[in-house]
């Protein structure tokens, strides 16, 4: 494997003896010019195994089986890096440096990518998004336009912290990320839409319960509904957020005679208004809010400003979603 060269049992021997002699990782490295990784794993195997043997192989053939080894271990396990592969090379006396490992990898297709943030999900979980969809895939158009969407979201006010720049220039002005030392922070909404546009937005107070929960239901939704054109069965949907689902919001939404929409847990991305939230915060941060009050007030002005047909196509496009998660047996899905 270009780089990498095979270490002898020999050798290997003679390192676990003097690591008998308590000489230390680093003053063994020194001794036998090979780097503190690779004497670490030698004794760790023995440590372990009681033999610093390796199978003999041979030539090319071993170096086949190494990549083999590495492309398995990374298919099975996405989560090692280049250095896991590395030191567990080592242990068996190769020795490859990781940029040998990652062009190796590269040449399977295989890169090293930022994993997909998704809620976890428990067998519990995926057989409910598994039973929603199956319940809901045949539904007409006309069942998700009497839906009201609803859910809360931060937005913070300076956005996120990544971009794109060249080297040399992480201290030019445009890429650094402001902060004050009595400001900052973020707001949380809540919102809603259906088929027709966005109804209201507004910003919570500190720490939501049910109590504030119910009161931004009662000057709300209603109002929304109008606004909307929702006719009589309109349906009302939000996740199984406690506060959503405590006691007391429930009889709530009983002496208000909400229809609630029967709703899978651990599921945003069932909920169109989850990409609508990310077309709000884009347009927010390209404004550049300098403080609270204007972070709040684009926030208003962007939501109005979303319009109908973009809600339209996700409502058309629902049917897409739970196929996927059909198709993933309840899984997470890249919507």
């Amino acid at each position: 494997m270009g780089a990498s060269k095979q270490l002898s049992n020999d050798l290997k021997t003679k390192i676990v003896q003097h690591d008998g002699l308590e000489e230390g990782y680093k003053k063994l490295s020194l001794r036998f010019k090979l780097s503190v990784s690779t004497v670490r794993n030698i004794v760790r195997k023995w440590k372990t195994t009681g033999t610093v043997l390796v199978k003999a192989r041979s030539g090319w053939p071993s170096k086949i089986s190494e990549r083999q080894r590495m492309v398995r271990t990374v298919k099975n396990s996405p989560q090692t890096t280049s250095k896991d592969l590395q030191h567990h090379l080592a242990s068996d006396g190769v020795t490859v440096h990781r940029s040998t490992i990652q062009r190796t990898l590269h040449k399977e297709k295989l890169y090293g990518r930022v994993m997909r943030k998704k809620p976890f999900l428990h067998t519990r979980h995926k057989q409910s998004r598994l039973r929603y969809a199956n319940a809901h895939l045949d539904k007409p158009a006309s069942f998700w336009n009497k839906v009201l969407w609803t859910d809360e979201t931060k937005i913070e006010l300076f956005g996120h912290n990544k971009g794109w720049r060249q080297n040399n220039t992480a201290f030019h002005e445009k890429h650094l990320l402001p902060t004050v030392k009595f400001g900052g922070g973020s707001i949380m909404l809540w919102g809603c839409v259906a088929s027709d546009g966005t109804g209201n937005l507004v910003k919570v107070e500190g720490r939501m319960d049910s109590t504030q929960y119910q009161q931004i239901l009662g000057n709300n939704v209603e109002e929304s509904v109008t606004k909307l054109k929702l006719r009589r069965g309109w349906i009302f949907q939000q996740d199984n957020d406690p506060k959503h689902c405590s006691k007391s919001t429930r009889a709530f939404m009983q002496r208000n005679k909400y229809n609630v929409l029967e709703w899978p847990s651990q599921s945003p991305d069932l909920n169109i208004i989850e990409n609508l939230w990310d077309d709000l915060k884009r347009a927010v941060h390209a404004r550049q809010p300098s403080n609270l009050t204007e972070l709040e007030m684009f926030c208003k002005e962007e939501w109005s400003k979303i319009t109908s047909s973009r809600i339209q196509t996700l409502i058309r496009g629902y049917g897409k979603r739970l196929q996927a998660v059909i198709l993933a047996k309840g899984g997470s899905t890249k919507y």
